[in-house]
């Protein structure tokens, strides 16, 4: 059972399409995400971090990093500044070691083959997203891209997810939802789909997933084949 820590055996989910989250998930970008924080640390005249020191804390973005890299949150009086800056540094280098994680290429390929729909839903702003997706190949290649700023809320809530099926001219039930982080998960069920947590992300060594109840567990990107019907559901 999955309470007592097993992880559900996988199994062909009965979906027309697979949607993904990008840090952490589709793409690697913690480096950069680093390089931004670090250079911001550099103006304070601190020494820079360690991207493995930064790299569970990527997924959850400005938050995540300055809260890890600086030791501030939104109530910090220099936070806008901070926030500003840290941004515009990453804006300025947003791909310059950001890849695909290992596999991408053949997953999306066979996803393609399939005659599965594919997407990605975000929660970075579209601002760094779409010029992203452009450097990896990936912004004319996807059936649909949500971005953190493209509904009125963002993950956890289910309307980006909910965005995204509606584009795809699909229904909730129809769909799953691969990330790397717990808000992923708990929007997916909101939202009234499956989801697979990519165990391979930005997940700290002390946070326990199988506490999320996702549906199921992936170790690296070529699995979540292993979830997907052989082809499209609709044509069986």
């Amino acid at each position: 059972m999955r309470e007592n820590g097993a992880r559900p055996k996988p199994r062909a989910l009965p979906v027309r399409a697979v949607l993904f989250d990008l840090d952490g998930t589709l793409a690697d970008t913690a480096a950069d995400l680093a390089a931004a924080l670090n250079r911001v640390r550099a103006d304070r005249q601190l020494p820079p971090l360690p991207v493995a020191t930064l790299r569970p804390h990527a997924s959850d973005g400005t938050r995540g990093m300055l809260g890890a890299g600086l030791g501030v949150t939104r109530e910090h009086r220099d936070w806008d500044v901070l926030k500003d800056a840290f941004l515009d540094y990453y804006a300025a280098a947003i791909a310059v070691h950001t890849r695909l994680f290992a596999g991408a290429e053949e997953v999306l390929a066979e996803i393609e083959r399939r005659r599965l729909a594919w997407g990605i839903v975000t929660n970075k702003a579209a601002r760094f997203t779409l010029p992203l997706l452009e450097q990896l190949a990936l912004a004319s290649r996807a059936n649909v891209v949500v971005c953190g700023d493209t509904t009125a809320q963002a993950k956890p809530h289910p309307a980006p997810l909910l965005h995204a099926v509606t584009q795809l001219g699909l229904d909730a039930a129809g769909c799953v939802y691969v990330g790397d982080a717990e808000r992923d998960v708990a929007a997916a069920r909101a939202a009234g789909m499956a989801s697979l947590v990519a165990r391979y992300g930005y997940i700290a060594s002390d946070v326990l997933p199988q506490s999320w109840k996702a549906d199921g567990f992936i170790d690296s990107l070529p699995a979540v084949l292993d979830w997907l019907p052989t082809r499209d559901v609709s044509a069986l």
